[in-house]
């Protein structure tokens, strides 16, 4: 099990031919995702070629919408390896055309620009009042099943599969967490993305793992800046069974300064890394103060692995 990817997820590339596009597409296929094609309205009608895992060839067509693509593939999920300029628009006719998720990797999307996608995300619905397409992102490193799906930027060699659920606004530190748990291995790793407008949320994020039979714990990363933590405590407080660690970057940040992430400003007391930290404690959450000590906190809160069977 898994959450929002998994080994059946079919996967198409918009900017699949552009140099970011078309490095990630390899390593994607590399890592084993299923991507069946890829969007350029411009390249329409041509192909690409890259190895999958097992270092066979594969050609890969590119057309000119996602619509036309999902039509002629059966594509559920979307990767956006678009410039900053261009990325709405890439992210709407995802929309339009009804996709189930869209991972956004750009970074420097216009505030606005998100919101608006997020907007009609928000307002394109199934019959049951589901949202039907799930943004992730933007700048972020995407979504990763060990073993079975990468969507994103993320180093798929540093771990395996396994019980741990990580949710996490910084993409390096994801990268970290994962290595440092690596001997219990991951159901998902997501990175949301640290802008102020994301789709995905820690929320989101939390109520698919509680739900998610094979995730056994939850890491949670955070940073200064915004209340989404705090949120989070508070969704975990009232609906999370399974044992949550944490950890919030930026406890040394300045007082009004943007640190790396847009969305990661502290103004007063709001948005600090203490005040998330104090949140996330009251609600029952371990808290780290590096990344290598929340790693030791969820060994320690880790249940213990199930002997196998003499029947």
């Amino acid at each position: 099990m898994s959450i929002f990817i998994n080994k059946d997820s079919k996967v198409i590339v918009q900017g699949i031919t552009g140099g970011e596009g078309s490095k990630h597409t390899a390593r994607m296929l590399h890592a084993g995702t299923n991507i069946v094609g890829g969007v350029n309205a411009r390249k329409a009608g041509t192909t690409v070629k890259h190895k999958d895992q097992h270092g066979a060839e594969v050609e890969l067509p590119v057309f000119g919408s996602v619509k036309e693509a999902m039509a002629e593939t059966g594509a559920d999920v979307s990767i956006v390896f678009v410039p900053p300029a261009f990325t709405k628009d890439a992210v709407v006719e995802a929309i339009e055309a009804g996709i189930g998720l869209v991972v956004v990797i750009t970074e420097g999307v216009p505030v606005q620009d998100s919101a608006e996608f997020w907007a009609l995300a928000q307002s394109k619905q199934d019959a049951n009042g589901n949202q039907i397409t799930r943004i992730i992102g933007p700048n972020c490193p995407g979504i990763i099943t060990p073993g079975e799906s990468l969507v994103g930027i993320t180093p798929a060699n540093i771990t395996g599969k396994g019980g741990v659920g990580l949710v996490s606004k910084s993409g390096t530190l994801t990268y970290q967490m994962m290595y440092e748990l690596r001997d219990l291995g991951f159901s998902t790793a997501i990175g949301i993305g640290g802008d102020p407008v994301i789709g995905t949320t820690h929320i989101d994020a939390l109520a698919a793992f509680e739900a998610d039979p094979e995730t056994k714990a939850i890491v949670m990363i955070g940073e200064i800046g915004g209340d989404a933590e705090e949120r989070a405590a508070e969704f975990i407080k009232n609906n999370v069974t399974k044992p949550v660690v944490g950890y919030v970057a930026g406890f040394t940040a300045p007082e009004g300064k943007t640190m790396g992430h847009a969305g990661a400003i502290v103004s007063g007391s709001s948005g600090t890394a203490q005040a998330k930290k104090e949140a996330l404690e009251a609600a029952g959450v371990k808290v780290g103060k590096t990344p290598s000590e929340t790693a030791h906190l969820l060994r320690e809160v880790y249940p213990e692995r199930e002997e196998p069977s003499n029947l």
